[in-house]
């Protein structure tokens, strides 16, 4: 199908991209990479009054070092997040995850913030972020703040951006000490969205787990932290058996949907078998 009629605006910063959303009339979209906005104008389920295009924004885009924290810019390409030195360094569960995104066309184009800003419950960033600690930068005309991953996802493809602002970067914190990460996911085939995946975290001392964290995708409207699989594995030896009977706890405080591609039971099944082996190669098992 062909989309219905709408404004176009290409701004070059975000000063000008601010301004074109203030200016755009009452429905106004972001496209970052367009992989998600697209689709649905095609099949007219979104008829913007005004699309504002933010891929000529350079500022928006690369990632560089801030002290105790990389940052990376909302328009970088999931591309060139999977290739990036300091992600690679600081964060490798992001470049990890980011691997298992669609395919190389979708990466090429898709954006690391237009991913999370979307908010799919089943897209595979929002679930890392969370599990990073990360912090979002929003701009709007009065200025910027900062919301934490926790606060940002707010419901079903809905997160703390309101009315006129722009998600301008991601702060990824520096994590001291030893950590091993791994991206555990389950699809039905290649390339597809995930039915459950976790995102694992795990720093040990001396053969202990001395901290976890956990993010699980698509148990629910928004991405979650298993805390209670979280506290299980707090000053627990290292072992294989430590971290199954911790894995046990990870559908603990979820509500995964039933649809085509699996029953909630079903997706608590997984959660806690990805969960198991996720952590299990963060820690070095």
């Amino acid at each position: 199908m062909i989309p219905a009629a709408f404004a176009y605006a290409r701004p070059t910063t975000i000063d000008e991209a601010l301004q074109a959303v203030a200016s755009g009339g009452e429905d106004v979209k972001i496209m970052a990479g367009g992989q998600s906005l697209i689709p649905v104008m095609r099949l007219r389920l979104a008829a913007p009054e005004t699309v504002v295009d933010l891929t000529k924004v350079a500022e928006l885009r690369g990632v560089r070092d801030d002290g105790d924290a990389i940052v990376i810019g909302a328009m970088t390409t999931h591309s060139d997040v999977i290739s990036d030195p300091l992600i690679a360094q600081h964060a490798p569960l992001i470049a990890e995850a980011t691997e298992t995104v669609a395919d190389r066309q979708v990466r090429h184009r898709g954006t690391f913030g237009g991913a999370l800003a979307h908010a799919d419950p089943a897209g595979d960033l929002p679930a890392v972020a969370l599990a990073l600690d990360a912090e979002f930068v929003i701009a709007g005309l009065g200025g910027r703040r900062t919301v934490p991953a926790a606060e940002f996802f707010v419901d079903y493809l809905t997160t703390a951006l309101a009315e006129g602002e722009l998600l301008v970067e991601i702060r990824i914190p520096k994590l001291p000490g030893t950590w091993g990460m791994h991206y555990e996911k389950f699809n039905r085939v290649a390339q597809a969205w995930s039915i459950v995946a976790v995102a694992a975290l795990v720093r040990t001392e001396g053969g202990r787990i001395a901290e976890a964290r956990i993010g699980l995708t698509n148990m629910g409207p928004t991405p979650l932290r298993a805390s209670g699989v979280e506290a299980a594995l707090v000053d627990v030896e290292a072992t294989a058996e430590s971290v199954a009977a911790a894995a046990e706890h990870a559908a603990e405080g979820t509500s995964p949907s039933s649809d085509l591609n699996g029953q909630a039971d079903y997706r608590e099944h997984l959660a806690k078998v990805l969960t198991r082996r996720a952590v299990t190669v963060a820690a070095g098992l």
